[in-house]
């Protein structure tokens, strides 16, 4: 089998470093200033803060996944982030729709679109690989 460390290509490790950025980023705001987060949450009700902070630990496991793929430079590692992460979005979409938040079901939609374009590449790097 071919050496692939440096078979990714620039572009994916960058998006993929954005990506793992905006896990932590969330993560931070989620467990120091939830408020800006969650704007139709009463976060004054009992056992909100556990919610709270699983949902900033999920973000946490996002961003370190996404990182640890892009330092390993392991195209399969990449490939099953982005499936994760792709589940998971299809989830957040299914949650808004329930919920009847518009800005996360949208924002979750690009977010699939969006790993789909990626794992598309990072499939066809897959191919490159076996030949």
């Amino acid at each position: 089998m071919k050496n692939t460390k440096d078979k990714i290509p620039l572009w994916i490790l960058i998006v993929t470093i954005l990506f793992a950025s905006l896990g932590f980023i969330v993560s931070v705001i989620l467990l120091l200033n939830p408020e800006n987060a969650i704007k139709t949450v009463d976060l004054s009700t009992q056992g909100i803060d556990y919610l709270i902070q699983m949902w900033a630990v999920r973000q946490f496991t996002v961003g370190f996944i996404f990182l640890y793929s892009v330092f390993r430079k392991s195209i399969p590692m990449l490939k099953l982030s982005y499936i994760f992460y792709l589940v998971m979005n299809l989830g957040d979409i299914v949650v808004g729709v329930i919920q009847n938040d518009r800005s996360l079901y949208i924002g979750a939609l690009f977010m699939v679109v969006f790993s789909l374009i990626l794992l598309f590449f990072i499939n066809k790097l897959t191919i490159k690989q076996k030949e």
